[in-house]
């Protein structure tokens, strides 16, 4: 729910705070690249000192991290604010996935468990941007953190007194060295397609270097880990098609899912002129066919089997995207049935979960829940930084070539590159359409009639929030 309401306040909060293009990219990355990182490593500890311990603990810095918002004025303290997010849910996530396999021991049970939880994801996508519309039709682009706080109190609760303590013995010492191998790794391997996707051949060397360093330090880890007895990552876990099946899957699904609901929902607001809330309830068809096509996986996998299912729901989100694709122009009527296309492959992957969990042993539950995250959170990372640079790119090059530029560029050369940098700051400098200007005073005008515009002097652009009634 947290990552789809982000998607919804993206374009407000970027005309509060101005952030650029590399800045907006960390903003919704930043929480999956520390994520990622840090999966590995946690899953170790829980299973060491407790899992139920690790969940509870990972609410409370989720819910201290969307506190947070409340004193963050800047692009930078969001980045932050989100990387502790990122924390947090790196020890509630794993946790979620070993704690369901020590719960359930019937293979069915667990099949249908592991869809339940691919459920409850969808219907989370479907409440955020519901919710994260209503919030920023009444409220500013905080509450999109703050509605985390009671919602992870009462997960904290339920976990409490519904969970029993987990862990696994004989698992020797700890292995720091692969914990950090495994964090400077993922770290500098996203970081390095970050600067990749930069217009600056200054961003060539060091991205470059990341890469390289990346890929020696990950070698490492995998190196270390085969050979060691009692490894922090079972890598030998890949020797099972069934596992590494469900794993890619995962990791090739969510590059192309993530990146297109990221860039569909800025679509809907910043260039077909939605309202957040509107662009929400646009968005719900894709996740409630997600929700409903995770809880029946499981039957219809009973009926064809596994694979077919896992194989016919990506081929499913796949024709979707190209529609999308093929398609000369863009309207709401014609992406709708695309995108539910999209939601059926998404739910698809619940058995994915199955096929990973279902393809380890118990006492490798955390291990098997760790690599799940990571291949779900670094292909969302993967393809957020790569399509989103490439739109980015894309946006910037037709931008600078028209006369509207040129003309900016000319008057206000500052305005001008910051409207090149993304499309959500262009629209924050652009003066209002005339939809756009009935909507706003609508919603601020305290007589909820009209309001007349102004040009803000301090940052010389239209201001979205301050309108003066004509009374």
């Amino acid at each position: 729910m947290d990552m789809t309401i982000l998607n919804i306040a993206l374009p407000t909060m970027s005309a509060e705070l101005h952030p650029s293009s590399d800045q907006q990219l960390w903003i919704v990355d930043i929480y999956s690249l520390v994520l990622a990182a840090l999966l590995v490593p946690v899953a170790g500890l829980a299973d060491r000192w407790g899992r139920k311990r690790m969940l509870l603990l990972g609410y409370v810095v989720f819910a201290a991290a969307s506190l947070l918002v409340l004193v963050a004025d800047s692009p930078g303290a969001v980045i932050a604010i989100r990387a502790l997010l990122g924390v947090g849910g790196a020890m509630v996530m794993p946790t979620t996935l070993s704690l369901i396999c020590v719960v359930f021991t019937d293979p069915k049970e667990r099949a249908t468990a592991l869809s339940v939880w691919a459920a409850a994801s969808g219907l989370g996508s479907v409440a955020g941007p519901l919710v994260g519309g209503f919030l920023l039709e009444h409220f500013s682009w905080h509450s999109a953190f703050l509605i985390n706080v009671p919602l992870v109190g009462l997960s904290a609760v339920g976990g409490f007194l519904l969970l029993r303590e987990s862990r696994v013995s004989g698992l020797g010492r700890f292995d720091g060295l692969s914990a950090v191998l495994s964090l400077v790794g993922m770290s500098t391997l996203v970081w390095s397609l970050k600067q990749f996707g930069k217009d600056a051949d200054a961003a060539a060397a060091p991205a470059w270097t990341a890469l390289a360093v990346a890929v020696v330090t990950l070698a490492w880890f995998i190196t270390r880990n085969v050979r060691s007895e009692t490894p922090l990552l079972d890598i030998r876990l890949f020797r099972g098609r069934q596992f590494s099946a469900g794993i890619i899957a995962a990791f090739s699904a969510t590059f192309s899912l993530t990146a297109a609901l990221l860039l569909v929902a800025q679509w809907l607001q910043l260039v077909q002129g939605a309202s957040p809330i509107e662009a929400g309830v646009q968005l719900i068809p894709i996740v409630v066919v997600g929700a409903v096509s995770s809880l029946a996986a499981p039957v219809v996998s009973r009926w064809i089997g596994a694979r077919a299912v896992l194989a016919g729901g990506l081929g499913l989100a796949g024709i979707g995207l190209l529609l999308i694709g093929a398609m000369p122009s863009l309207t709401l009527a014609s992406v709708v049935a695309p995108l539910c296309l999209v939601g059926a492959g998404m739910g698809a992957l619940a058995i994915g979960s199955a096929l990973i969990m279902g393809g380890s042993p118990p006492e490798k539950a955390s291990n098997a829940g760790a690599l799940e995250e990571t291949a779900y959170e670094l292909g969302g990372t993967f393809g957020v930084t790569i399509l989103g640079s490439i739109s980015a790119l894309v946006f910037s090059a037709g931008l600078t070539g028209s006369a509207v530029f040129a003309t900016l560029q000319r008057q206000h050369p500052e305005l001008a590159e910051q409207a090149r940098e993304s499309l959500g700051a262009a629209m924050g400098i652009a003066p209002p359409s005339r939809a756009y200007r009935s909507w706003r005073s609508r919603r601020h005008c305290p007589s909820r009639t009209r309001c007349r515009w102004q040009v803000c002097p301090a940052v010389h652009s239209w201001c979205a929030r301050r309108c003066w009634c004509s009374s």
